[in-house]
């Protein structure tokens, strides 16, 4: 398995100390702030291990509450809130030094039959048409600030083919849209609670600079302060992260220097596998 995966599968595979309690290592990805999907991934994780057998996550609702150290561990405290007849309810509070960085409340049910409909999927090019943002990165690699160039062009272990790419240190205004194709670098284990948790983490990346298309700014901007606030999921069929998926992301509104975002994840046969909305600060600093 490639190193990078198995360093993120690790880094999602929580040490248990008790009942309710967690442990999980930070991913220092040269920042100092942690990335804040490895925050919902990892308490995704530690809420699925609390519940019954046979209930798969079905929406999460994440605040993020203070930047987290990426230099230190990270404790989970999930505090049981329900465990009804087809659903359960979890709540997990994230802390580092004794303060909270993350409150997430998840929603578990078992599988049931039933009505089903879905919003069809986006005519775009398949992924082949496009070229990884990584090799982006890497051909604009003289542009980045050299601060931070060996970051950006470092391995990953997700793979994003972005549709409107386009160079980041020179954007240009356009429409508050975007189309990514998302997958992992290699094949992951058949376990569901795998490929939840790494969606979750997925999730979070580039999703919020969809705010920032109309206004012809990118994240290399220099005056630039943007940071997730909260982030929420829905999973609404089953799905391989380790195949292609496409996330739709739309930003209908910024202002009060704060960006929203929704997104919709479709599978290459058209499912509707997840949805997720979040808000950031979007902040550019005189």
């Amino acid at each position: 398995m490639h190193s990078v995966i198995h360093n993120l599968i690790d880094i999602l595979t929580l040490n248990r100390v008790s009942d309710t309690k967690f442990v999980g290592k930070s991913q220092d990805l040269g920042f100092p702030k942690v990335f804040g999907g490895q925050v919902v991934g990892q308490a995704l994780s530690a809420a699925v291990q609390t519940v019954p057998e046979g209930r798969a996550p079905n929406s999460l609702h994440s605040y993020f509450l203070r930047p987290g150290d990426a230099s230190q561990p990270i404790e989970y405290e999930v505090e049981f809130i329900r465990d009804g007849g087809s659903f359960s309810v979890r709540r997990v509070i994230a802390s580092q030094n004794g303060k909270s960085i993350l409150v997430m409340t998840a929603s578990f049910h078992i599988f049931e039959e039933g009505l089903s409909h879905q919003e069809a999927m986006p005519n775009v090019p398949g992924p082949e048409n496009f070229k990884s943002e990584l090799s982006l990165f890497r051909k604009h690699a003289e542009e980045i600030p050299s601060k931070i160039r060996s970051l950006l062009v470092a391995d990953r272990p997700i793979e994003y083919r972005i549709v409107e790419n386009q160079n980041p240190f020179r954007p240009r205004p356009g429409l508050p849209s975007r189309h990514m194709w998302i997958r992992s670098v290699e094949p992951l284990p058949d376990d569901e609670l795998v490929h939840q948790a790494m969606l979750a983490y997925t999730t979070d990346y580039g999703f919020l600079e969809t705010a920032l298309q109309p206004h012809g700014v990118s994240i290399g901007h220099p005056k630039l302060n943007i940071a997730s606030l909260d982030h929420a999921i829905w999973f609404h069929r089953p799905f391989r992260l380790d195949e292609w998926l496409l996330y739709v992301a739309d930003s209908p509104s910024t202002s009060s220097a704060r960006g929203f975002v929704r997104g919709k994840i479709f599978d290459r046969a058209g499912n509707l596998v997840a949805s997720t909305a979040q808000e950031g600060l979007i902040r550019l600093n005189k």
